[in-house]
């Protein structure tokens, strides 16, 4: 009788449609040159400087530009997709990334290269919600686990690659390498994408644009992003540069949540969906996670350059285990994610992640490489167990008009998270070297030591949202 009962309840094993599979595949290879171009980008500054003629201040606007177009380009997706159809927004994604990917590889100035790398974050802003919107509908709601550790990889391959092919790009070639590398993956994802994307023709309905949620939802997330990243810059809130665009992006923000609630048509965003207390804390527990990872990605190779004095190169290879960790795991967590809900998980994972980001905290000047080797491999193969599951939790129940609206819900909790991590952590640093008397190598230690307590502590506010996460077994 238990036997029976066993295999009633055991939820039998879905395989992956082979044509939704080389869907996500596609989509995939196509992300790829926008991650790997934000990290390469990211340690190529003061070489740009040097060669352009320039100062680091302004051509940081080549990052900071970038960020703020994909910002004002993330809401708009989820409208194109249900007006087009989202094979459609994905080929003009791809489209308008080659073209400024061959224009900043053109550039003759500082301004020249801050205006195309403008042009490239609307194309990067367009792509990663409509891959995800695409490849959620394509699947139907199944095996979304596994589907999400496959549209993952990019996002795990840039922090890898990214410094590491940046590095070698720097210490060999020209800094328009960076660009130069983009244009024939673009070139290869648009032939496959026109060849085996299935053609989709949107909403039935052709929705209007909302011009009104536009005009306060795009620059309200792109003051949030430009306030967030000045604040490690000004050494923390109070500053005019800082907590105006971050008071800006925060009224901004509530006047689209009440006009958002009281309009009579489909606004870009359905807050409606947050009236699930799953959705609500799938997205809060991705702000907060996005604090964790990104926090980490700034931490890592800052501390491996300023308090164990190694290169770019040598630092891109020193985070290779972390991404080991992740892709050991990837697949296994995406197919238990399939299997049971999103909170024990992703508990358990957040638990991992605090246990290999302690040893980062207690590091000194000569810890043992092998031991922070171990840590990070340890940090990486628990990440997707937080990553994963969340999204799936997102995405779970919703009809095929929801998912383009949970798509830009998830982005922008994720990279408002992300940058906020990051822009702390940064400014711990920055205040733990100057309240001390004398800065030398003991001191720079004893600041990343904080800055690591700080990202210790973001994992244990986690704790706190993932609770309220879906523990239902799929199928119940």
């Amino acid at each position: 009788m238990a036997m029976s009962q066993t295999e009633v309840v055991k939820p039998p094993k879905e395989k992956i449609d082979r044509q939704i599979l080389k869907v996500a595949l596609i989509l995939v290879f196509g992300a790829i040159a926008s991650q790997l171009d934000s990290t390469m980008v990211n340690v190529a500054i003061d070489q740009l400087a040097a060669d352009l003629h320039s100062t680091v201040a302004a051509i940081q606007w080549v990052v900071t530009g970038y960020v703020l177009t994909m910002g004002l380009a993330v809401p708009i997706s989820g409208w194109a997709i249900q007006r087009f159809g989202g094979k459609r927004v994905y080929l003009f994604s791809l489209v308008i990334f080659l073209v400024s990917s061959i224009l900043c590889s053109l550039a003759w100035n500082t301004g020249s290269l801050i205006g195309f790398r403008l042009l490239q974050g609307i194309g990067a802003g367009l792509l990663v919600p409509t891959m995800q919107n695409v490849l959620v509908q394509s699947a139907g709601g199944r095996n979304l686990g596994r589907l999400i550790a496959i549209i993952s990889i990019p996002a795990l391959l840039g922090p890898i690659l990214g410094p590491v092919i940046g590095g070698l790009i720097m210490d060999n070639l020209s800094w328009r390498w960076i660009f130069y590398v983009n244009i024939p993956i673009m070139l290869i994802a648009l032939w496959l994408g026109l060849r085996h994307i299935p053609s989709d023709e949107g909403s039935g309905s052709k929705p209007a644009l909302d011009m009104t949620g536009l005009l306060l939802l795009s620059p309200a997330f792109a003051a949030l992003i430009y306030g967030i990243s000045e604040i490690s810059s000004h050494g923390g809130l109070n500053n005019v540069g800082v907590w105006l665009p971050l008071a800006s992006g925060i009224a901004l923000m509530a006047a689209y949540a009440i006009y958002a609630l009281r309009t009579s048509k489909m606004p870009l965003v359905d807050l409606h969906l947050f009236a699930s207390r799953h959705f609500l804390a799938s997205n809060v527990t991705l702000f907060l996670s996005g604090m964790v990872m990104n926090g980490a990605l700034l931490l890592l190779p800052l501390y491996y350059q300023q308090v164990r004095g190694e290169g770019v190169l040598e630092t891109g290879l020193l985070l290779i285990p972390q991404g080991v960790g992740m892709l050991l795991t990837r697949a296994w967590i995406g197919k238990l994610s399939d299997r049971m809900g999103a909170r024990n998980i992703v508990l358990i994972s957040l638990l991992v992640t605090l246990v290999g980001t302690i040893p980062f905290a207690l590091a000194e000047t000569d810890t043992n490489h092998i031991l922070l080797a171990a840590a990070q491999l340890v940090r990486g193969a628990a990440l997707n167990g937080i990553l994963i599951p969340i999204m799936v939790s997102a995405y779970e129940g919703l009809n095929k008009e929801q998912i383009p609206h949970a798509s830009i819900s998830t982005r922008i909790f994720q990279t408002i998270g992300g940058a906020f991590g990051s822009a702390i952590l940064a400014t711990v640093i920055g205040h733990q070297m100057t309240n001390r008397m004398g800065v030398n190598l003991q001191t720079i230690s004893d600041a990343y030591q904080v800055a690591f307590w700080w990202s210790a502590g973001f994992t244990a506010a986690s704790f706190i949202p993932a609770l309220l996460l879906s523990n239902k077994p799929k199928g119940k």
